[in-house]
This record gives structure tokens, sequence and C-alpha cells, in this order.
């Protein structure tokens, strides 16, 4: 299977499509599939430019809008990961994936998907340590400092890779495993880029998760970008270079002119083929072709499916989405004394249980639907100035998180934020009829929490979200005894009890009025040791009843002459 690797794309898909289709008509061949390294720069129109960290003589809308719109479609199947310029808006709306157009599949904040049965594991974004720990709490309009947190890597989905088994045969991400650079020639990547030197020196080039998940996962192909220069290295996957990841391999890869495949391969070594590419730009090597072996491979096919333990595994690990700004920690076995299931390895069973929620076909839907007004380059008011978008919910991400029982980050942190939800309208002109090849009915009405009984089946209490909890902790009162007596219109404010609304509520209000007035829903929680007063025969006065108090042992402290008269 033909796969194109392409580094940063930095919005120039025309320009990327095109290089690949003069490589098939000099070649003779046809390239099944093209992953992108981040910096895709997914921007539909000018309000999706506003939300990008970059300055502002960097703003452009490139090309992608085509491709969106429908003017172009992509002509091969694309994967892309998110990188640190990117329309934060446009992807926070797709948390675990989704077509941002035709033919095009972002992975999510992370995300595993196969492809004709190669399995694809990605991480998008940055790492950075100071906000490595905290929660998703960024939503549009952003601020200055949320506009580059939100693209920064979280231990959520870092936590969430790390738990998968098998063979990962390709993973992606932006930024590079930190000390990659002693797999490979690193005093050549010194002369291309005399500024690395000092971060290499000091072991600091690099990301750390993604050392963490090199080592974990060993995958066959890791692929990354971010840094604006090729690089090439093979990693070997024994205890000792795992163990220590420094040193005494640089000489030998060097010898090899950075390639030791040979060698590892007759050892019966594990090995990571790893491979940075450069940005789009003329002259650049931002483009490589690869040849994959796939045993599902039929020529002229491609199947994207979904993975059925990435899927059990963001199932099993919803309770612990947090979109909070302070820093928090993920269970672990550090703590010998807790009870909290901090191994999320999917079992036999738990599979076949979220296997059974997509009723046992993981193929994923061609449900792309536009949602906003794509770029118009021949509109006037182009010029003007555009202010950012607000957050909105996606109908695809609804309906994954609907299928799946789990919870949008995204919802989960307007809510926290006290802002109603949002959710996108879908354009009636913008359905691909060809695209799309499933009836898909979304009820916009209905949040993207999925709230239904069946969720939590498989799960524990401290395995349901916190706001699902929230909901099963309160204290269950019973129905309150509201007699309908006449007279009660005298009695504006008396606690009227609706059997034709959820017994769970009382409503306060005028329940007789032939123009009934605005009612007050209150939850059942909320009034939580609190009586219900029905009693409403009683003669109604105008001075409020007195209370008469009896002194504790009051008859110590009186005679009993006092006590005669």
């Amino acid at each position: 299977m033909k796969v194109a690797v392409e580094g940063c794309a930095h919005g120039e898909l025309e320009k990327i499509y095109q290089t690949i289709q003069c490589i098939e008509n000099e070649e003779g061949y046809k390239v099944d599939l093209l992953l992108c390294c981040g910096d895709f720069q997914a921007t539909r129109n000018l309000d999706d430019l506003q939300t990008m960290a970059v300055p502002q003589k960097y703003l452009d809308m490139c090309t992608f809008y085509k491709y969106y719109s429908g003017e172009l479609v992509a002509p091969i199947l694309t994967i892309f990961i998110g990188g640190n310029h990117e329309a934060s808006n446009h992807l926070q709306e797709l948390p675990y994936g989704g077509w941002v157009a035709p033919n095009i599949y972002y992975m999510g904040y992370a995300g595993v998907v196969r492809v004709n049965g190669i399995r694809i594991a990605g991480l998008s974004g940055i790492y950075k340590g100071h906000d490595y720990l905290r929660g998703r709490f960024e939503y549009a309009p952003y601020t200055d400092a949320t506009r580059i947190s939100v693209y920064h890597v979280r231990q959520l989905e870092v936590f969430r890779l790390k738990q998968l088994t098998g063979q990962i045969d390709i993973f992606m991400s932006h930024d590079w495993p930190r000390g990659i650079y002693n797999y490979g020639n690193k005093s050549q990547l010194a002369r291309f880029k005399p500024h690395f030197r000092d971060e290499m020196d000091k072991g600091e080039l690099g990301n750390r998760p993604c050392e963490d998940l090199l080592k974990l996962l060993k995958p066959k192909y890791w692929f990354a970008a971010h840094l604006h220069c090729k690089f090439a290295a093979i990693v070997p996957h024994d205890e000792a270079n795992d163990s220590s990841g420094e040193g005494g391999v640089e000489d030998d890869a060097s010898s090899n002119g950075g390639n030791n495949d040979t060698r590892d391969k007759q050892k019966g070594e594990a090995v990571t083929k790893f491979l940075a590419l450069d940005k789009c730009l003329p002259k650049r090597r931002f483009l490589q072709l690869v040849d994959i072996e796939c045993p599902q491979y039929a020529e002229g096919e491609v199947r994207l499916e979904y993975d059925l333990e990435w899927l059990t595994i963001l199932h099993l690990t919803n309770h612990l989405t947090n979109v909070k700004t302070s820093k928090y920690y993920l269970p672990g076995p550090h703590n010998a004394a807790s009870t909290e299931r901090y191994n999320f390895k999917p079992t036999t069973d738990e599979m076949a249980y979220v296997q059974n929620k997509f009723a046992a076909d993981l193929l994923i839907p061609k449900n792309f639907m536009r949602t906003v007004e794509p770029y118009n380059s021949s509109n006037e008011s182009n010029n003007g100035h555009v202010p950012q978008p607000k957050a909105q919910i996606n109908p695809q991400s609804q309906q994954f998180c609907d299928a799946l029982g789990i919870d949008d980050p995204v919802s989960l942190a307007l809510i926290i934020g006290g802002h109603e939800l949002s959710y996108s309208s879908v354009l009636n002109e913008s359905t691909d009829t060809e695209f799309n090849d499933s009836t898909i009915s979304i009820q916009t009405e209905q949040s993207s929490l999925n709230l239904s009984s069946s969720t939590g089946d498989a799960l524990s209490p401290n395995q349901i979200s916190p706001f699902k909890r929230k909901n099963n902790m309160g204290l269950k009162l019973p129905k309150p005894i509201a007699e309908n007596d006449s007279g009660d219109d005298e009695n504006g404010g008396v606690c009227v009890l609706d059997e034709t609304k959820n017994p769970d509520e009382l409503q306060l209000g005028n329940s007789s009025s032939a123009d009934e007035a605005e009612k007050l829903v209150i939850n059942s929680e909320d009034v939580a040791n609190k009586e219900v007063y029905s009693e409403r025969n009683a003669e109604v006065t105008t001075k409020p009843p007195i209370k008469k108090f009896k002194r504790r042992n009051q008859s110590v402290y009186m005679n009993e002459d006092n006590e005669q008269d």
C-alpha cells in the first residue's frame, strides 16, 4: 500500500495534492493514503482564521476552504493530526476525531484508526510542561493565553494511548520524541539546524511524553514534523536502549549513515523507523512515499475503520475527563492503598460491550456536513474586522458521543463556564450526497452529554463522568403531597404537583389561573431536607404565626405559687 507522508501542511493542500499527482504520473502508480503530521490549518472562513496563534502577517486563508466548500475534492483519503498552528475552534469541535471535509479525516486530540487493517495512532499538539497536567478548559472565543494553551498536549490523551496493546503500525505526532536525535545522524542535524545543538546537549529537544510512548508502544513507523527539517532515525527496542535512551547508539547509526536496519533485523530486535519532514515550501523535503505491507489491501479499495480497543479505552476512561484550569493527577500504581482502577487495558468482555454499541460495525461513517459558511474570495466584506467565533457543538461529535456513551469536553467546559450549549446548524445546501453514504438523524435540540441509563451499564460509580455522578449522588425525595382544594387561587406561590411533569421536579406558581403565570422549576435534589407543607384548609391571617418556646427545665426556675397562679 502506497502511503504519502507530509510534514507541516500549513494549509497548502492544493500544492500537496498536485505534488502527489506529479509523482503518480512519473512513477506510474497510485498513492492510496496521505498522512499529515500537523499544522494542517483547516480554516473554513475568516472567523476560523482569527483563532490561529500566529502573527498577523502569517494569517492566510490558503486553500483548505476550497475542499470544505466542495469547490475541490481531496483525490485520496487524507488523515491528519493537529499541530501548533491550527484553526483551533474547528478542531475543538471534533475532540475524538471526524471529517473536516469530504475524504479528509482529523484524528482528534488523540486517536487510533485502521486503514485496510493498518493500525494508525496519533497525538495532536505540542508539549508544554505548565499545561500538561491541566484539563481541557479552553473554548472559543479565546483569550491571548487560551489561544496558545488550547493546542498543548494533556496528560489524559497520553494516559489513554499508554493503555493500548498489540502492534501499532504507524504513530503520528507533531513534536519529535525527546532524545530521538541520538538514534540518527546527530552531527548532520546540528550542522543543518545549529540552534538545536544547545537543546540536544541538554537533552531537552523533543517531547517527553512522546519519548515514553515510543518506548512503550514500539510502533513500526513514527512520523513527525514541527521542526521544519527532514531527519531519519532507527530506534531499536531492547532493554538496554529503552532504559537509557542516551548515547552508545549515535556512533553506530552515524557510521551506517543513519541506517542500522539490517543489523537490528539480524538480531531479531523490534525497531521503530522514525522520519520527520519539512513544511510545504519549494525545494524543501516535505513529502515522502512509503510502501507498507497491508494483508487486507485490495487495489483501489481504502477502508477507514474505528479501532475497537481505542473505543473501549475512551469508554472506560470517560470519568477521567477534566475541563478545569487547575492541575490534577490520574490514577496510578503509586498509591497502593487506593482501590481505584488505574489499568484500563480493555478486557474481552469490555470490548464486546463497546462493539455491541456500534452494532459490530466499526466502519467510520462518512457523515461530514458543512456547519458554517465557507470563505468566499469574491466577497467585498472580507476586508473588514472579523471577530472570533463562539464555540459550537458539532453534529459528528454529538453522534459519536451518544453512540459510545461519553462526554464532549467542549460541552463540559461551556457548562462549567456558565455558558449555554450552542449546536452547529447544518447548512441545507452543504450535505454532500456522494460522500454521505449513510442516513444521519441529528437532533440538535438534545444535549451532547449522553445521560441515558445504558451509558453506565458496564461502569462502576467511579467510572461515570462527574456530571452523571452528580445526578446520582443527590437525595431522592418522595413525591410532595399537594391537595387541590378550593381557594388555592388566593395563595400565590403554593407548591403544586403536576403529574404530567417529571415526578422529580416541583413547580411553583398559580396553577388555576386562566393565564398561567411563568413557572419556576426546582429540582427535588435542591430542596433536600425541606418539608413541603400541604395543609391549606386553615384560615390565612395577616399576622404570621408565632411559635412558642418552652424553656428547658423550666420547673427548676419556678416556685409552686407561680405555677398555681
